[in-house]
């Protein structure tokens, strides 16, 4: 209940500005940059729990995060999210007094000799963020999670004509949980274990956006993060300590990529060489590219002889050329393809290991890239066909 002194409602709070700056900075990622309503840049600052909820929203996903403090009147108000954010870093690491008097709806912050006053938006305007009250369907490694998303969502498509690619399938089967996101030229597959088995096996589409922000709220720990789907498969909630992430689920059937995803053994050449090397390598190749449709030619095996490792060259009739000769240990055939350097660039860049191997199956066959030692993710690149 809020509390009435003479009349007016008021909210009072006192809170630690690196506690505040913390859990504003967290929400303010789930603020609407482009807002059809005025509410929408907004953050909703609620007293809850012992403490203050903040939460933000962008009608895809939502963020909330529950900030400890002394509560000795209870309130909700909306304000600038960008307004509050700054302001708050921008205090010294001392206690921040927080008052509402819904009144003129004006939150008064004070901090040391620091105080300021700031215009909101009353909190019944702002959009409802579901609160999921089901159990949670699982549980998984926080860590592991963190690492399999970067492996898997930057593979998803941009591009809003097909909405469904531009979501992560992500699909529960007993102790194990497989996160797969492809668009028309690549495809990224993880699967990995989770902390507690789905009791019926669910299969979910998840937008990309949703989980680059979980990623960035995942503390690098073994603590398992709760995942909760709603009974209608609309919504999704993921729960970190002191955070929670609703997002949306994105409706459709997610195209079966399997029959497109090579066969382990199906190559026949296959180079195992390092991941930063191979990155750097074509990072060089890439600034070539750029005037010759981002292709770069990737030699496996060179001529053959013994000890030929990894070319990767790039050709611009009006700027020039480059190459870079990589060691690698390859297996089978002599064998050029060419990619989309971006396409290379992001998987060697987001690969959680020391080492990739590269297998290819022909220069217009689907080309692979795994993490050595990981059996658990794979990644499809299409070549581009050249003249020569």
């Amino acid at each position: 209940m809020l509390r009435t002194r003479e009349g007016e409602v008021v909210m009072n709070v006192s809170v630690m500005q690196e506690n505040l700056a913390r859990g504003l900075q967290t929400v303010s990622r789930a603020v609407s940059s482009r807002a059809t309503l005025p509410v929408l840049a907004n953050v909703l600052l609620k007293t809850q729990d012992a403490g203050l909820k903040l939460t933000a929203t962008n009608l895809e996903i939502g963020i909330s995060s529950w900030v400890p403090g002394k509560v000795e009147g209870e309130g909700e108000i909306t304000v600038p999210a960008k307004l509050i954010t700054d302001l708050v870093a921008s205090l010294p690491n001392q206690r921040i007094d927080l008052e509402l008097s819904v009144k003129d709806r004006t939150l008064k912050l004070t901090c040391g000799g620091s105080r300021a006053s700031i215009k909101g938006i009353e909190a019944d305007e702002f959009p409802v963020v579901a609160v999921i009250g089901e159990a949670p369907t699982t549980a998984i490694p926080s860590r592991t999670l963190r690492e399999a998303l970067t492996e898997v969502v930057f593979a998803a498509a941009s591009d809003e004509s097909r909405p469904i690619l531009t979501g992560v399938l992500t699909r529960f089967v007993g102790e194990t949980v497989t996160l797969a996101a492809a668009d028309n030229y690549r495809i990224a597959v993880r699967t990995l274990a989770v902390a507690r088995p789905v009791a019926t096996e669910l299969t979910i589409v998840v937008p990309a956006r949703s989980y680059a922000e979980l990623v960035r709220i995942l503390p690098d720990s073994d603590d398992p993060i709760e995942v909760t789907v709603t009974p209608n498969r609309s919504q999704a909630l993921f729960h970190v300590e002191g955070t929670d992430l609703v997002s949306r689920l994105i409706e459709g059937q997610f195209p079966n990529y399997e029959p497109v995803v090579p066969k382990r053994d199906a190559w026949t050449a296959r180079a195992v060489v390092d991941r930063e090397t191979f990155l750097a390598g074509t990072r060089r190749a890439s600034i070539f590219a750029r005037d010759s449709a981002n292709i770069v030619k990737v030699e496996v095996g060179g001529d053959g002889s013994e000890g030929a490792g990894i070319a990767i060259t790039a050709h611009a009739a009006d700027v020039g050329d480059n190459a870079d000769s990589l060691e690698a240990a390859v297996e089978g055939s002599p064998t050029t393809i060419a990619f989309n350097a971006r396409y290379l660039i992001d998987v060697l860049a987001n690969l959680g290991s020391d080492e990739a191997a590269l297998e290819l199956s022909g220069p217009l066959a689907p080309g692979v890239i795994r993490g050595v030692g990981k059996d658990d993710y794979v990644h499809v690149i299409m070549p581009v066909r050249t003249a020569s």
